[in-house]
C-alpha cells in the first residue's frame, strides 16, 4: 500500500504541474499578440497562487471545504485551459486522472493506520 500511496503523490505532482502547463500551452496556442501574453502570465499567476494557498509550505494555510474549492478551480483551470486549447479528450482524461488520484489521497487520509 506504501508504493501506491507513492505513485498516487508523484501523480498529483505531475498533475500540478500539468495544470501550469496546459495553461501556458493555451496562452501560447493563440494567435493574437496580448493573448500570447497569457502563456507567461498564466503560469506565472497560478505559481503565485499556489505558492500562496496550495504549497505545503504555503504562507496562508487552507483546509477543509476551502482547500477543496482551491483545488477545485486548480485543477479545473488546467481541465478548462486544454478544453479551450481544443484538446477536449486530453481535457477529459486529465479531469479524470485529477479527480482519482485526488480521491484516492483523500481516501488514504482517512484511513486508519494499523497497528503493526
Amino acid at each position: 500500500m506504501k508504493t501506491a500511496k507513492a505513485v498516487n503523490l508523484g501523480v498529483i505532482f505531475l498533475t500540478e504541474l500539468g495544470v501550469i502547463v496546459a495553461v501556458a500551452y493555451w496562452g501560447f496556442g493563440t494567435l493574437h499578440a496580448p493573448a500570447s501574453a497569457m502563456g507567461v502570465l498564466g503560469p506565472a499567476a497560478l505559481v503565485g497562487l499556489w505558492s500562496l494557498f496550495g504549497s505545503p509550505r504555503a504562507r496562508f494555510k487552507v483546509r477543509g471545504a476551502v482547500r477543496f474549492a482551491f483545488e477545485l478551480l486548480w485543477f479545473g483551470a488546467g481541465a478548462a485551459a486544454l478544453y479551450a486549447a481544443g484538446q477536449h479528450a486530453l481535457a477529459l482524461v486529465f479531469a479524470l486522472v485529477c479527480a482519482v488520484s485526488k480521491a484516492l489521497a483523500f481516501a488514504w487520509e482517512r484511513e486508519p493506520e494499523r497497528a503493526r
